[in-house]
């Protein structure tokens, strides 16, 4: 809810492709920079309690935004500012939030566990896009802020009821800088770990970017507003929750690897069409097929490299996937922002569809062994 509130809010003040672009890069580069290390932080401390400090960090965050937005005083870089904020939060949520599955669950029920999750994820995007564009609509963006600030402490609340072993803190026999390329070594040596994050990679830049200026797709290409944005919004999170029990439905079955490819390949196909779709309703349809796409993958890159990652080394190897999947995002945001200026928003996504499969192609061909991941 506030990602959809936050982006029509930019757009409502700048309408500017290249302003809604510049919140996306504030928004992702501090997990460019810190994320790695992160990584080595979620290795050395209690999981849990690094989870409710970035929950609640984050919340505070949704609620200045709030205020700015009630009191009328919200600027462009106010936005940009608590984009980066939450940024910064997530470089730690992240790879701490992917890190901790396994201790919740353990190593059996660990791939069911990574699509439960990522299915109650995508729930929200189902849920808050559809009921963001209706608030939008009737009582503003601050409600949206105030209203994900609230939800924050039934997260904080879970994370303390939660019955988990108590964390045994280990002899840190390396230093911080040494655990960082450890971690590093580790994914270079290991060839499949190297080609699912080149493909999380080719699609954090290239793939998910889209989303960036999807508000002004809605209004300049759909000739739609604040409410149709969320519809399109909610088809995305449908198809992410189908594309969720799909891959829960097929637990235990040899092939991941092949649903990786399949998906890598549809998804920019999928894509492309969508970028020349001026209509609402196949709009939607298209967008439930994004959906579908973006969790069948991202759900397989994940699963993947937990099921082959050595425990001890997960967190950094969790913050690697976090650096491709979303510090790398920056630079696609921006890019497609700008280039949008410049040429007009369908030729600018179908673009970088067309890029996104060729590269992704690339990548199978010359780590075949992805395919037969299972």
């Amino acid at each position: 809810m506030q990602t959809i509130a936050q982006g029509w809010l930019v757009y409502q003040l700048t309408h500017s492709d290249l302003a809604l672009g510049i919140v996306g890069f504030a928004a992702a580069v501090p997990a460019l920079i810190i994320s790695p290390w992160g990584g080595v932080v979620v290795d050395r401390v209690p999981k849990r309690t690094l989870l409710i400090l970035t929950q609640s960090s984050a919340m505070l965050l949704a609620f200045i935004l709030a205020v700015l937005a009630f009191t009328g005083a919200v600027q462009e870089w106010h936005i940009v500012l608590l984009a980066a904020g939450l940024g910064l939060v997530n470089a730690f949520d992240g790879p701490g939030r992917q890190a901790f599955v396994v201790e919740m669950v353990g190593r059996e029920d660990l791939p069911n566990a990574i699509a439960l999750n990522s299915m109650m994820f995508n729930s929200s995007r189902v849920i808050g896009p559809a009921l963001g564009g209706i608030l939008l609509a009737i009582v503003g963006a601050a409600w949206c802020f105030t209203i994900n600030g609230i939800s924050y402490l039934a997260v904080i609340a879970g994370l303390w009821m939660m019955q988990v072993a108590p964390h045994q803190p280990k002899p840190l026999l390396e230093s911080p800088w040494n655990q960082l390329t450890s971690g590093i070594k580790y994914v270079s040596h290991q060839i499949d770990l190297g080609g699912l994050l080149l493909l999380s990679l080719i699609f954090s830049i290239f793939g998910i970017s889209y989303a960036t200026v999807l508000p002004a797709f809605v209004e300049q290409v759909l000739h739609q507003g604040a409410a149709a944005y969320g519809w399109v919004n909610a088809a995305i999170g449908f198809g992410a929750v189908a594309g969720a029990f799909l891959v829960a439905s097929n637990h235990g079955t040899k092939w991941r690897g092949k649903w990786l490819v399949a998906a890598g390949i549809g998804f920019p196909i999928v894509l492309a069409v969508f970028s020349f779709t001026p209509y609402f309703l196949p709009s939607l349809i298209l967008a439930f097929g994004l959906g579908i796409g973006f969790m069948v993958q991202f759900t397989m890159i994940n699963t993947l490299l937990q099921t082959r990652v050595e425990d001890h080394l997960r967190g950094r190897v969790m913050a690697l996937y976090t650096l491709t999947f979303f510090g790398f995002t920056p630079f696609g945001n921006l890019a497609i922002g700008a280039l949008s200026e410049s040429i007009g928003l369908s030729y600018t996504i179908a673009i970088f569809a067309v890029i996104s499969l060729i590269l992704t192609l690339i990548v199978i061909r010359k780590i075949p062994q992805i395919k037969e991941l299972p």
